[in-house]
């Protein structure tokens, strides 16, 4: 006969082996973390087994499923536009700014292609977003994309490091990431643009995942849309995906969706951040002395709890580290 405590103790126990399989995945992430804030170039191919990285990888899909396509956050909270495989400006950015899950961070995407250490940045940023998913919110950029990222080095990174079968792991975690999110319900995020198409942001939640990203359409324009001076309204774009619009559509998107400000990335920014459409829109890029190419500054976006925004700037020809000085420049948003 079955009694009412053995069936309790059974419960218990099953609640013990839940709580160390959770526990042992935590430590796990922890050490994830620990090992690449003590990362250096010469050391990189030492630090992870593949079959470590592949289950962050779906890890951090399960993660992106809990989430909406479009998220709703709450300041105080800083942004980051691209950062595209320049993992140690990514480790000079949480120096400056703070590291989670003290201090909460929303970023815009294009992780990977370009720079030489792409696998670090989004297996940190993984870590950390699996770790405290109300610290860090990544959304998806058009880098992050098989098309895309099979051409601009992250599949030949993943091949030459580890393997074919890795890429694909992080494919089925990219396809499955949010595309916008919106701050106090007045600031949207995204990696690209605005789209003629969103007339309506409940749309966003009919978006089936995982998903790729179209030439056209709501999703091409999030990922890939540019703010263009020139031209009125919307029209084509010279990438050939996603479209162009110019200060008039900014201005009737946040009217219509009762908005105050569009924050996005996607473009170099020469001091970090520009921004279009009498202040409306701000580009903000976090990859300084972007490729090697440019002397671009890099900035993050900073939203406090009373709405005011200023920015980080990072400037290239500073050194960062915990014994220097940082600079910090801040510049608020008028309005």
């Amino acid at each position: 006969m079955t009694t009412g405590g053995s069936n309790d103790s059974g419960r218990q126990a099953v609640k013990n082996e839940s709580d160390r399989s959770k526990n042992s995945v935590v430590a796990w992430l922890n050490n994830v973390v620990y090992r690449l804030k003590h990362w250096s170039p010469g050391q990189c191919q030492k630090l992870f087994l593949e079959k470590e990285l592949v289950e962050m990888c779906y890890r951090a899909r399960e993660q992106f499923w809990k989430n909406n396509v479009k998220l709703e956050l709450e300041a105080p909270i800083k942004i980051c536009g691209d950062i595209h495989g320049q993992y140690e400006d990514l480790l000079a950015l949480f120096e400056l700014n703070g590291w989670p899950p003290e201090t909460k961070y929303l970023f815009l995407g294009d992780y990977v292609d370009r720079g030489p250490f792409s696998i670090e940045v989004i297996i940190l940023l993984f870590a950390f977003q699996i770790l405290n998913p109300e610290s860090v919110s990544l959304l998806r950029g058009n880098h992050e994309s098989r098309p895309v990222n099979m051409q601009y080095g992250f599949y030949l990174e993943c091949r030459k490091r580890y393997s074919v079968h890795l890429y694909d792991a992080f494919q089925l975690a990219f396809y499955c990431m949010p595309l916008c999110a919106v701050v106090n319900k007045k600031i949207i995020c995204m990696h690209g643009g605005i789209s003629e198409d969103l007339v309506d942001l409940a749309q966003l939640d009919k978006v089936d995942r995982p998903c790729d990203i179209p030439d056209i359409g709501v999703i091409a324009d999030l990922t890939w849309a540019d703010p263009d001076e020139r031209i009125q309204g919307y029209g084509e774009s010279p990438r050939g995906a996603g479209r162009s619009f110019g200060a008039d559509a900014v201005k009737n998107f946040l009217k219509l969706h009762n908005l105050e400000l569009i924050v996005r990335a996607h473009q170099v920014a020469q001091d970090g951040y520009e921004f279009f459409a009498e202040r409306q829109l701000v580009t903000i890029f976090s990859a300084p002395s972007y490729c090697g190419q440019y002397d671009n500054a890099a900035a993050v976006l900073s939203v406090d709890t009373d709405m005011v925004c200023s920015f980080t700037i990072m400037r290239p020809d500073l050194k960062y580290d915990k014994k220097d000085e940082k600079e910090k420049k801040r510049r608020e948003i008028a309005g």
